[in-house]
């Protein structure tokens, strides 16, 4: 048995060793694990995941007591392998095995095919070959009676329902559209699963709050849920919150409150029905429903985020009606008190993960709201100095720090640098887009005030070599 886990270099290959058995027996084995359904084989890349993000997200909706937690372990298993941490990672599957003994003890074979080929994954990158052999031999029992095809794999609804919450659950909406493919197979053969017809629904919501489509197909499958179970306060809030788009506010508030009686201590619930009620401009409720949750798991990114956002709503919302003149001790007192919950907060979440980019965003966006401008600075710094995030997290760190030093620091030459690197940042996006306007927009002004200027000139050729460059890409 060998205890080293080698992650990934290339990605899903161990470099060989004199100790480990052949090329031979690795590469046959190799084979076999290449024909299993699971998170190995489903193409989720390190680089397009974010496996840091990932892994905080995962370990944070386990606290928010989600429903399907041996799919979460499922894929926190496979983050830990790839993050080199195999250990742990068999750790997280024997606990996903464990709760798929308790609450599907009638369907644990069909259930476990992908916790089993994961295990395999597993043991495979820490050299432990013949424990990999021995989770292929429970697959081929397991499959060899549901299938037609490899012996080790059965595409029934239960592989592809959680390869569509696993493709929902990295984030990145480049997985969409496979996730929403995927229920659609499950419910082919299972139509009226409420697992795989929530997780239909969840990507329908997804995909609409990205496109914002004027046919909201994601209430119809909710209303589906809810008729299959009426207990499921999720698809409440999420119904709601789309009912609240259309303006259906009197249904909406009363998915709400049924939700809030029904599992009045269920966190996830908690979060999505304390957006509602910030939607609705009621923060007090909101944040009522925040602290609620904090009591039961204090130290939630997510939730601590979000009572951060609610304070800073409040404390707009004071500055807005404060009149110069009528300004007294009591609401310097209140000023004073709400920038003080929305620091604290946010620096909760900065305390517990530092890597957390939209909160720490919002949280330079807040200091420079108050004034506080070398916090603000402070903050943008350490996100520019991150590895390991997204190219879309990267040109929106520097678009928006580019931003600030343009418009609070006065600072031309820095705003543009900032511009430039996130313009380099390979990725499409509408945030690359706006730093080469921006860009081009201060270039201009610079050798308006001097046709001379070097600064403006150097940088205005590299944009000319990167067309160019990207021209010749084209073929054009």
């Amino acid at each position: 048995m060998y205890n080293n886990c080698y992650a990934f270099w290339p990605l899903w290959q161990v470099p060989w060793c004199s100790t480990y058995p052949s090329n031979t027996q690795r590469d046959l084995l190799k084979e076999k694990l290449d024909q299993l359904q699971c998170h190995f084989t489903w193409g989720l890349q390190k680089e397009a995941i974010q496996s840091n993000d990932m892994k905080y997200r995962l370990q944070d909706s386990l606290k928010l007591d989600v429903k399907y937690k041996a799919a979460s372990y499922n894929q926190l298993a496979f983050v830990n392998c790839i993050q080199g941490n195999c250990e742990e990672a068999i750790q997280n599957l024997k606990e996903a095995e464990r709760i798929l003994r308790e609450n599907h003890k009638d369907e644990f074979e069909r259930r476990s095919i992908i916790t089993y080929g994961n295990f395999a994954w597993v043991h495979y990158h820490m050299g432990n070959l013949t424990e990999a052999q021995s989770y292929l031999d429970k697959l081929e029992m397991i499959c060899k009676p549901l299938s037609d095809g490899p012996r080790c794999t059965a595409m029934i609804p239960e592989v592809y329902g959680e390869k569509g919450w696993s493709l929902i659950t990295s984030s990145n909406s480049l997985y969409y559209e496979e996730a929403k493919e995927s229920f659609e197979k499950a419910l082919k053969e299972d139509p009226n699963n409420t697992e795989w017809i929530m997780g239909y629904a969840t990507v329908l919501f997804r995909l609409e709050s990205i496109f914002r489509p004027a046919n909201h197909q994601s209430i119809r499958h909710l209303r589906r849920v809810l008729q299959l179970d009426s207990d499921d306060t999720v698809a409440m809030v999420l119904l709601a919150l789309k009912l609240q788009i259309l303006n259906q506010k009197k249904e909406a508030t009363a998915l709400v409150e049924e939700a809030l009686q029904k599992t009045p201590d269920f966190p996830y619930m908690l979060r999505y029905a304390a957006k509602f009620w910030r939607l609705e401009e009621d923060v007090e409720k909101a944040i009522g429903l925040l602290k609620k949750a904090l009591e039961i798991i204090p130290d939630s990114i997510f939730l601590h985020h979000q009572i951060a956002l609610c304070y800073e709503i409040k404390l707009k919302q004071l500055i807005h009606n404060l009149f110069p003149q009528n300004g007294s001790n009591c609401e310097d007192q209140q000023k004073t008190d709400l920038i003080r919950k929305c620091k604290h907060h946010f620096a909760k979440v900065g305390e517990q993960r530092p890597s957390a980019v939209k909160p720490q965003l919002d949280f330079a966006h807040f200091c420079v709201r108050i004034e506080e401008y070398s916090k603000a600075e402070e903050i943008y710094d350490k996100l520019l100095k991150l590895v390991n995030i997204s190219p879309r997290e990267m040109q929106e760190i520097c678009l928006k720090a580019g931003l600030f030093q343009k418009r609070w620091m006065n600072s031309e030459s820095s705003a543009i640098t900032l511009f430039l690197k996130g313009l380099k940042t390979e990725h499409e996006s509408n945030n690359r887009q706006k730093c080469r306007l921006l860009l081009e927009q201060l270039l201009n002004r610079k050798l308006e005030r001097n046709p001379q200027d070097n600064e403006a000139l150097h940088v205005k050729s590299l944009l000319n070599e990167m067309d160019e460059n990207s021209c010749n890409a084209n073929g054009d």
